[in-house]
């Protein structure tokens, strides 16, 4: 972009539950969305009946463009602002897909779980990589419709420069994004994609494993306690990792010299303010349709920067054994699979 007046040309890639429905609060806007997606079913959806969002007290529907990845090849325009919504693993091959797309001076911003700024900046260069945190609940199971839980007023967002050449364009970031929740401009992105990191490691497979919405599984007899020691091994993780404990999500600040006490604070709140009584973990949604979760992006890296110390980070990996081996259809996801999880917790010395 050449100035903050000069109307951004805008991609989502990656318009499922938490894409669409940022990408229908731009173009409700009456800002230049395009969405770009890989299921076909819900391209021809959007194309023909719009984008619908089902909010808590509010439908909205907007026509939006929305592109095949397959025709990614067509685009002549560049776009100034690439929002990407896709899975962690899914980071770089949509980065190498949209670079050509990229004006020389736009930015992609990942609204997405685990250190995925890192993985964007491989691809497009740090100068054009902006961070970015995301915590909103919602789901999708029907081409065209998403399901949003949180409103504006309980969405929340973070976005940092990896460049602090940038910082400044990024406040123009957050103005657009401000269409669709709250958002704080961070100097240290790297940090708080950790906090939220420490917070997905104890909620997204944990509770995919027991099959559960993410308050019956913090319910179910034992998980609490795994699920927080999984948190506190990924805090010990962020913090091995150069990391600093800062908060997240609109929490005010913590005391940073209690890095478990934080974990307990951080889970609370996502209880509290940021997940409804049937609220599913994007990760159970993935099993459920089929789909592998991040499980390596987030519980493996824990084990994985641990293990670069010389530490263990034995809930974490218990964690993984067990959501690879459903992956593979070697167990079900089931209540029953918390004995699985519980049994390393109660190993750990006190």
């Amino acid at each position: 972009m050449t100035g903050a007046d000069k109307r951004p040309r805008i991609a989502f890639l990656g318009t499922g539950a938490q894409g669409a429905s940022i990408g229908a609060d731009f173009a409700l806007a009456g800002l230049d969305v395009t969405f770009i997606e890989q299921w076909p079913e819900h391209v021809e959806a959007i194309r023909r009946d719009g984008i619908t969002v089902n909010l808590p007290s509010r439908t909205i529907n907007v026509r939006v463009p929305a592109l095949h990845l397959c025709q990614v090849a067509e685009i002549r325009e560049p776009f100034d602002l690439v929002f990407l919504v896709v899975k962690a693993y899914d980071t770089k091959w949509a980065c190498q897909l949209i670079k050509p797309c990229l004006a020389p001076d736009g930015l992609v911003i990942g609204l997405q779980n685990g250190m995925t700024h890192e993985d964007i900046a491989d691809v497009v260069g740090r100068h054009r990589t902006v961070g970015a945190v995301i915590e909103i609940a919602s789901n999708m199971f029907v081409p065209g419709i998403t399901n949003r839980q949180n409103d504006h007023d309980t969405s929340w967002f973070a976005l940092g420069a990896l460049d602090p050449a940038n910082q400044d364009r990024v406040e123009h970031v957050a103005e657009l994004l401000r269409h669709s929740g709250r958002v704080e401009v961070l100097d240290d992105i790297h940090s708080a994609k950790w906090m939220k990191l420490v917070v997905n490691a104890a909620e997204l497979i944990p509770s995919a494993i027991v099959d559960l919405p993410l308050a019956d599984a913090a319910r179910h007899p034992g998980m609490l306690e795994v699920m927080r020691e999984a948190g506190y091994e990924a805090m010990q993780a962020a913090l091995a990792d150069g990391a600093q404990i800062i908060p997240i999500i609109g929490m005010s600040a913590v005391t940073t010299n209690h890095p478990e006490r934080y974990v307990d604070q951080i889970f609370e709140e996502v209880l509290k303010t940021f997940s409804q009584a049937d609220t599913l973990t994007t990760s159970l949604q993935d099993w459920r349709k089929g789909r592998r979760a991040e499980v390596q992006e987030v519980n493996g890296l824990v084990v994985d920067i641990l293990a670069r110390h010389g530490r263990k980070a034995p809930v974490n990996e218990r964690v993984v054994q067990v959501a690879l081996d459903i992956e593979k259809g070697g167990l079900l996801a089931q209540p029953d699979n918390s004995g699985l999880l519980i049994r390393t917790d109660q190993a750990i010395p006190a």
